[in-house]
């Protein structure tokens, strides 16, 4: 059984992981930045080791100094949380060399779904349904042009290795097809290293529905409904809900048969998430898994009432999934809205700074997930995001008029952030009558 959990990340999400270990008795050890030496996640860690400077690439990415960090310690656990080196299938494997458990699926899963053409491949091996597009990658323009030709536009240019929405092209007609290619590679070369590109026809007025999944070391795997993430700005979601305002029980129980099949199709263990476009005639089509624990995973445990990292823990624990998993029914509705010091007046730019007075909702139906109080600096190393606010209802109704009202208790002052724009966005009659899609921001007035 693990002993000691280290958490390579910071943030809400390393804060979430210490309270799930604190609830099954498992001793922590945080690692944190020059900038990050007053965050909650240092103070309540039962260790904390200064791992490097502010820069991501000189602490939380230094592969080798957080392996010796968890050796000194004597943990015998690393829990990668999402971002910075969580689908990073050299540092698992490094985990596993070293003969400390990753919390999170193999190396080699990781390896297989990071790589969105192979994933592709692997499904369509598999009987789940695909998004029309390459089965190779793409490495000049002249094959980009055949396929788009072949595909027939608008089609969109992904990333092999991408995420984020970086490396990201949609192409609507051959005379945009040059341009878009030698930008969307250039991108991905320095976000990803990799400048392989796949291409896929684009699905308009689709939506993104994912599926959590739980899967043991024995086979079995569980899914927990879906989840829709279409509200989103440049590729970047800001707010999700479950369930779905447009999946009834049958398109939900035939996308979770889909979810486990893809699960099942690489042997997958750990927490994890398969994701889908859902198209205007509610055609179901594979977009990708994410192989660790989503940003997002609080509106499932609101309406499962299942704590997902105790579960991906307990996983890595050799536990098998408990039986009654399988038959859990969903309760209510949840939301989430996506905290960040932006300034939605001003194109969103970011706002980092001090937070002189911070104040967070309460009352029936709602969590707020952060890391920051009265004082905190806000890194500008980092991303943007300073909490998730969530809250639950006995229908969707109700989940929306507690957000309102939540978003409206909630006082983060110093810093400009996006909650006007969640409140706008609210108030929207077509958003409360759940009649949106993935590019519902595009025309949205603000």
């Amino acid at each position: 059984m693990i002993k000691k959990i280290l958490i390579a990340n910071r943030g809400e999400i390393a804060l979430r992981i210490i309270r799930a270990c604190k609830e099954l008795g498992i001793p922590t050890v945080a690692v944190y930045s020059t900038a990050d030496s007053l965050s909650l996640h240092v103070r309540f860690a039962d260790e904390a080791v200064c791992i490097g400077q502010a820069k991501s690439s000189a602490s939380y990415l230094k592969q080798s100094q957080i392996i010796s960090v968890a050796e000194i310690t004597n943990a015998d656990a690393i829990h990668p949380g999402y971002g910075f080196l969580a689908e990073n299938s050299e540092f698992a494997q490094m985990c596993e060399d070293n003969h400390l458990i990753f919390i999170g699926p193999p190396p080699k899963i990781i390896k297989q779904m990071g790589d969105k053409a192979e994933a592709r491949a692997t499904m369509i091996k598999a009987g789940v349904p695909v998004i029309p597009g390459t089965e190779d990658v793409i490495t000049n323009i002249q094959d980009a042009k055949k396929m788009a030709d072949h595909i027939t536009y608008p089609v969109i240019l992904k990333a092999v290795a991408g995420g984020g929405g970086r490396g990201m092209r949609i192409v609507r007609e051959p005379g945009q097809m040059e341009e878009a290619f030698s930008t969307a590679r250039e991108e991905a070369r320095i976000a990803f290293g990799n400048p392989a590109m796949y291409m896929e026809k684009l699905l308009e007025e689709a939506r993104h529905i994912e599926v959590q999944i739980l899967g043991d070391n024995y086979g079995n795997i569980a899914y927990l409904g879906e989840r829709e993430c279409s509200i989103q700005r440049r590729h970047q979601k800001l707010i999700e809900e479950s369930p779905s305002p447009v999946v009834d029980e049958n398109l939900r129980e035939k996308i979770g048969k889909f979810a486990v099949k893809a699960a099942k199709a690489v042997g997958y263990s750990s927490a994890g998430t398969v994701e889908f476009l859902l198209d205007k005639n509610k055609n179901v089509y594979f977009m990708e898994m994410n192989t660790r624990i989503q940003v997002e995973h609080p509106v499932t445990e609101m309406v499962t009432g299942i704590d997902l990292l105790k579960e991906q823990i307990n996983i890595a624990n050799g536990l098998h999934l408990p039986k009654w998993l399988k038959k859990f029914k969903l309760r209510g509705h949840a939301l989430e809205c996506r905290i960040n010091a932006e300034d939605p007046y001003k194109n969103f730019r970011p706002s980092p700074g001090k937070i002189v007075a911070f104040h967070a909702p309460g009352g029936p139906g709602t969590r707020m997930d952060t890391h920051v109080y009265a004082g905190y600096e806000i890194p500008s190393s980092y991303d943007s995001l300073l909490g998730k606010l969530i809250t639950h209802g006995k229908d969707r109704a109700e989940a929306i008029s507690r957000m309102e009202r939540a978003l409206e208790e909630t006082i983060i002052e110093g810093v400009s952030t996006s909650i006007p724009f969640h409140q706008a966005i609210l108030k929207d009659p077509e958003f409360r009558a759940g009649n949106f899609h993935i590019d519902f921001l595009k025309d949205f007035k603000f």
